[in-house]
């Protein structure tokens, strides 16, 4: 029987860079938000673990059985193998946490399968700061590196949304290497919708100085009837809400029309 789970994509609704860290990582104020597609996972037991990429990212990973996929299947205990094919239909290296919802969702698979052990969380943060959120995939503040999660009450799920981004990949460490060093304060207070429409992206002027296209991304979908618009993590991804799917589809077509070339999702927010 073939088991099969998406991986949500993740977008960072506001994101604080506090400080740098002596570990080389950096103290993070963020609110995570998961929309309802992404990529795909389907699975089945196996004598032994496998991992198949297809898709039109697929050529983004390059060695399928290094991928965050794999890694997140030899963490977790379990009686036999399993082999997935991982459709990659979210762009890679694009602020969407592709690599860690691809592997939240292994961890939904093998809880359906054979059931999580009672440390997975720690587990997960092995993989990557944002993965433990990517389990559940629901709205959450996250602190230090990302992995310390607190819940939020939350007015957002069902809300239209549309992801653009450019096809050019951003790397992570790039662009926290080019941040300013400028802690402009923290988080604001209340529910999802008001962190998100008080908060900011510290990320993005690093991320239009790596890739100035994110700067025409977001200026076009301004130019919509967005609520919201901002960079995703640290780029290339922008998204944009709205009050309704005729205002999302509108804009989808705008942009559309702007930049043909350009990958776009439509979908709601969990």
């Amino acid at each position: 029987m073939n088991i099969t789970e998406t991986a949500f994509a993740k977008i960072n609704l506001a994101l604080h860079v506090r400080a740098r860290r002596d570990d080389g990582y950096h103290e993070l104020e963020t609110l995570f938000a998961f929309v309802d597609a992404g990529d795909t996972l389907v699975a089945r037991s196996a004598n032994h673990d496998r991992v198949n990429t297809l898709g039109e990212f697929a050529t983004g990973i390059d060695d399928p059985m290094d991928n965050l996929v794999a890694r997140a299947l030899g963490l977790l205990p379990r009686a036999g193998g399993i082999d997935i094919a991982l459709k990659k239909s979210l762009p890679v290296a694009a602020g969407l946490g592709g690599g860690s919802a691809d592997a939240g969702a292994v961890f939904r698979i093998v809880e359906r399968m054979h059931g999580l052990p009672e440390d997975w969380r720690d587990r997960a943060a092995k993989l990557g700061a944002d993965v433990p959120c990517c389990v559940r995939s629901e709205t959450r503040v996250g602190r230090g590196t990302g992995a310390q999660l607190q819940t939020v009450e939350c007015d957002l799920t069902g809300v239209p949304v549309l992801l653009v981004n450019p096809r050019l990949p951003v790397p992570t460490g790039p662009v926290f290497k080019a941040w300013d060093g400028v802690d402009r304060g923290a988080l604001p207070e209340g529910d999802a919708r008001a962190i998100a429409l008080g908060g900011r992206n510290d990320l993005c002027a690093p991320a239009i100085a790596l890739c100035p296209p994110i700067a025409k991304v977001l200026s076009a979908l301004k130019r919509t009837d967005a609520w919201l618009s901002n960079m995703s993590g640290s780029g290339a991804t922008c998204f944009a809400l709205y009050n309704d799917v005729e205002s999302r589809d509108a804009a989808a077509q705008q942009i559309a029309e702007l930049f043909p070339n350009f990958w776009q999702l439509s979908g709601k927010l969990r």
